[in-house]
Formats: structure tokens, sequence, C-alpha cells
């Protein structure tokens, strides 16, 4: 057996005992339930802010201050401009009374009634109405404006009667459109992120827990400790493939409970380059992703002897990691640019800029030569972890130490 190949199987034996040693736990089902627990967490936070919103916004109102003349044909003209509006977009509801003495005291009176917030008043004529508007409220003077406007123009046509009459035909599209390309640069650049940043943290805590325990330096003592290293990155790999693919199989079904409306809004959300090679070349910056990250997070945990050393190295990685989405993600909206390419060349922001660019463009031979370059530097990180793990931590610049025996696999 050649060196080589005794060097895999040490490694995929560590993989294995790392990847067994994970899953076979109470713990895991736990881990792989965490996405539910914290989606349950973030509805009842979301609905409960919406129940406060929707609280605030019933009690918002419109008032103009009109004759009785114009009253009815305001009330119309405002039921009519309301039908371009959905639901959660439209202006306050309209209220309208009838004109006092004075019409300034009358409008300012109305920000002050314990009835309703006021949001805009209109009062005097309407050719030259008068609006008054509170801080939040110069969305609602505008519609104010537009909606006098309105009825004096259907007064001034002789009635509300429609001119034209419009033909509505609605059109499904065959290939995705170019915000749906945007779109799908967005969703592929903040999956990989969230993914790798949610996953790869385990390794700090595995690499600390054994480091403490003195396993680390057992297994450097028998074999070469780059392979220690790789091979506690394939197992906690396979645990994230595991996850993945127990929640894309969850996730891949949710199409069977849209409405049609949300499947043909789906449909428009699409790759450039195709969804049977953006899948896999999604996969594949994934897993170049989690292994460059994965390798920092072991050389951390590595170094780190206590649960306070790791989350101070591991806050400036993190905080790399964000600045890194946001870079990608400027990239995913203008491809092609040169900020894309300084995004799709920097190694830790290069799975994410790269995803997005099967997004964006149709090209295939670009991500070859990604995926080699990345995978390059995952070979340099995992070097240099093991390198500082030998120096700083066994303190030593040799490999194995003599007279020891190795780990067979089995």
């Amino acid at each position: 057996m050649t060196n080589r190949q005794r060097m895999l199987r040490q490694t995929f034996t560590i993989a294995r005992r790392d990847f067994t040693a994970t899953v076979f736990t109470p713990m895991f089902l736990l881990f792989l339930l965490s996405p539910l627990i914290m989606i349950s967490f973030s509805v009842a936070g979301a609905l409960g802010g919406s129940t406060l919103a929707r609280g605030s916004a019933d009690k918002t109102r419109m008032i103009a201050i009109v004759n009785p003349q114009d009253a009815s044909a305001m009330t119309a003209a405002d039921a009519r401009l309301r039908q371009v509006f959905r639901p959660g977009d439209a202006p306050p509801p309209l209220l309208i009374e009838a004109p006092a003495a004075d019409l300034d005291q009358q409008a300012r009176a109305k920000f002050s009634d314990k009835n309703y917030d006021a949001s805009a008043v209109l009062y005097g004529s309407l050719a030259k109405p008068q609006i008054i508007f509170a801080a939040r409220g110069g969305r609602a003077a505008d519609y104010l404006a537009e909606l006098a406007e309105q009825t004096l123009r259907e007064r001034n046509s002789g009635g509300t009667a429609a001119l034209s009459t419009a033909t509505k035909t609605p059109v499904v599209r065959t290939t995705a459109s170019q915000g749906g390309h945007s779109e799908a640069a967005f969703f592929a650049v903040t999956g990989i992120f969230f993914l790798t940043l949610f996953l790869s943290g385990q390794a700090v805590g595995t690499m600390a827990e054994e480091r403490s325990n003195k396993v680390v330096e057992v297994l450097a003592a028998a074999v070469p400790l780059e392979a220690v290293f790789l091979g506690k990155l394939i197992g906690m790999f396979g645990v994230a493939v595991l996850f993945v693919s127990f929640w894309g199989t969850l996730v891949s079904q949710l199409g069977h409970f849209l409405p049609a409306s949300g499947v043909q809004a789906l449909a428009e959300i699409g790759p450039a380059i195709g969804f049977p090679a953006f899948v896999l070349l999604f996969c594949a910056y994934f897993t170049m992703a989690y292994m460059l990250l994965g390798a920092v997070f072991l050389g951390v945990g590595a170094q780190a002897s206590t649960m306070r050393e790791i989350q101070m190295l591991s806050l400036p990685i993190t905080i790399v990691q964000m600045g890194m989405f946001g870079l990608a993600s400027a990239a995913a909206s203008q491809p092609g640019t040169t900020l894309a390419l300084v995004a799709e060349l920097f190694p830790l922001s290069s799975p994410f800029a790269m995803a997005a660019h099967a997004a964006n463009s149709a090209e295939l031979w670009p991500h070859f030569a990604a995926l080699a370059w990345q995978l390059l530097w995952v070979s340099i990180t995992i070097w240099v972890s093991a390198s500082a793990f030998r120096r700083g931590v066994l303190k030593s610049g040799g490999g194995r130490r003599r007279g020891t025996a190795r780990i067979r696999p089995n």
C-alpha cells in the first residue's frame, strides 16, 4: 500500500469516526430540527409584530373637509383609485366631513381626535385644496391631492362613466426573466451563506473538545496531522450533507401546497445556466464554501483551549463572512463588473459570487476554473491550520512523533 493510499484510508477512518459520533446521538435530532424551532419563534414574533402594526393601521384615517355636493363625487373617485392598489399598499380609509366656520382650525383639530389617528387632512376648494399632514402622512397627502384632481376631472368630463374598456389577458412566461435571474442569484448567495455559517461552526466545538481531551494529540501522533484535519472536515461535511438533504427534501415539496398564482410567480425565477446545471453548481459551491470555512474554523478550534477563546476567535471570522456576503450580494446585482470579478476571485467570497454568476450567465467554462481555484485554497487553508497546530500546540516542526504506533483503519 502506497503512502497516499494509506493517508486516504486514515483520513476516511477519522471522517467516519466523527460522522458517526455526531449523527448517532440524541442531540443530533435536536440539531436537525433546530431550523423548525427557529422558524416557529420567527413566525410567532412576526405575527406579534404584524398584529401591532395592523392595530395601528386600523386606526389611521385620511380626512377630507368638503361641501356636500363634492362629497359623493370624491367618494366615488376614491373607490375607483383604490382598485389599482393591493390590500397592503392601499392608503388609509377616507373620512369626509362637512366644513365648519373656521376650516383651518377644524382641520388641525383632527390630529387631536381620540377616535382615530389622522395622517392627512384636506380642506378648501377642490381647485386649490389645502392639505396638512403628520410626520408619516406624506404619502396620504399625495393621495388626497390626486383625489381632488380626479374628482374635478370627472366633474368636468360630464360624468363618471368609463371612457375606455381594457381587455386583460394573463401571459405565462416560458423562460425566466432578467429579474428572475437576479432573484435566483440572490437566493443562491443567501442560501450558501446561511448554510455554511450555520453548519460549519460546529467544527470549532468538535476540535476544541477533542483538544481538551487530548484526543487530537493522540491522533496526531499516529497519523499525519493533515489527514486528521481533512478527515474531521469530511466527517463534519457528511453531517452537513445529511442536514441539507433532509431539509431540501421538505422544501422541495412546498410547491404542492402553493396556489397557482404562486407557482406562476416562482416560474419567473430561474438561473440563466438552467436548473440541472445550477443545482449541481450550487452543491459544488456549497461544498467549497463549507470546506473553506470549516477548515478555518478547525484551525480556530485547534488553537483555542477554552470556550472563551473559541468565542473570541470565531467572532472575527463571522464578521469577515458577513462582509463576504455583502460583497457577493453586490456582485450578484452587478454581473460583469469589476466588483463582480473581484468577488469571484477572492477566495472567501468566490463560492458565493460564482453561484450568483451561474444564475446570471449561461457560460459554463468559468465554473471549472473557479472550482479548481477554490479547491486550491481549501488545501492551503488545511495545510496552514495543520502547520499552526503542529507548531503552536504540539510544539513541533515535524509531522509524526517517533516511536508511536499508527491508527489502523478498520
